[in-house]
């Protein structure tokens, strides 16, 4: 087989393999949230995401980079990292998780703007309509308005932005950073803020051996979900790998229907539908823009 489609289909299957790392992380996170508050769990899956980090960077040698970690542009994106994280725990805590997912899903077409506003990437007009696709599908899961309406849908359109600044600010981080050093600060942030935010404004739950065992296996998954994304740009181009990033929905429609029993009603599957469609083509435009400028 040609080693590139070979190369590829590794990339795809680290992606694939990502994606589903990352939902079963939150599935776990949303079963502690049955009795436990939002900040606490992201604390304590914090703390074990860390022991599980920790190892990693010594046996890897990384750890001698440990002063690259106070990059502004990582500590940045620490930041918004945090901000997005915090956003989905409260959302997640309240929504099914496929509609939580779905809605962040924007967060791509968010970043396309972002861009344009900081970076004066051109959009052009095709793509400002697809972005308002997305919008619309997002506006069609939360369902403003109706009776099945969560206001914590805020908390998930808040979780899109955020994760749009987050990538944003990793375009800079310099290349030279080891990707386990980012993380690792990524993980400390988050698990400060949720410490100071459960101490200041949460009532501590004592937690169950179940309760910690789900947060261990969280933290694994989560240091899963960071390494396999990482392999997959090893292997893959973005442009190959770009469409696979979807299967964040599909997997958290799936856990949503299997694990918590949450079917989603018609509207929000047509916003889910939406949403990836307007990411797929959105790449597709892209693909086809590029290729006529270089001819």
């Amino acid at each position: 087989m040609n080693p590139l489609v070979t190369n590829n289909l590794r990339g795809i299957c680290f992606i694939i393999a990502s994606t589903g790392s990352f939902v079963a992380n939150d599935s776990f996170m949303k079963f502690v949230l049955a009795d436990t508050p939002p900040q606490q769990v992201l604390f304590m899956r914090g703390i074990a995401a860390c022991l599980w980090c920790l190892p990693l960077l010594v046996i890897s040698g990384h750890a001698k980079a440990w002063r690259q970690a106070f990059n502004v542009w990582i500590l940045l994106r620490a930041a918004f990292e945090t901000l997005a994280v915090c956003s989905f725990i409260y959302a997640l805590s309240h929504m099914p998780i496929g509609d939580v997912t779905a809605i962040f899903q924007i967060s791509p077409l968010l970043l396309l703007i972002g861009g344009s506003i900081i970076w004066h990437e051109k959009i052009g007009v095709v793509r400002y309509g697809l972005i308002a696709v997305g919008l619309g599908g997002a506006i069609l899961i939360a369902q403003p308005g109706s009776a099945s309406a969560s206001p914590y849908a805020i908390f998930a359109f808040g979780c899109a932005v955020f994760g749009a600044g987050r990538d944003l600010a990793a375009r800079k981080i310099p290349h030279d950073i080891p990707v386990l050093v980012a993380t690792f600060t990524t993980l400390v942030s988050v698990m400060t803020a949720a410490g100071i935010g459960s101490f200041l404004f949460e009532t501590w739950s004592q937690p169950s051996s179940t309760n910690i065992l789900m947060m261990l296996t969280a933290g694994f998954l989560l240091i899963g979900g960071h390494t396999f994304m990482f392999l997959s740009f090893r292997f893959a181009t973005p442009a190959v790998l770009a469409p696979f990033y979807y299967f964040f929905t599909l997997w958290a429609v799936l856990s949503g229907i299997f694990v918590f029993g949450n079917l989603p009603n018609w509207l929000s599957v047509a916003g889910m539908i939406l949403i990836v469609a307007s990411g797929l083509l959105s790449i597709t435009w892209d693909r086809r823009h590029k290729l006529a400028t270089k001819n």
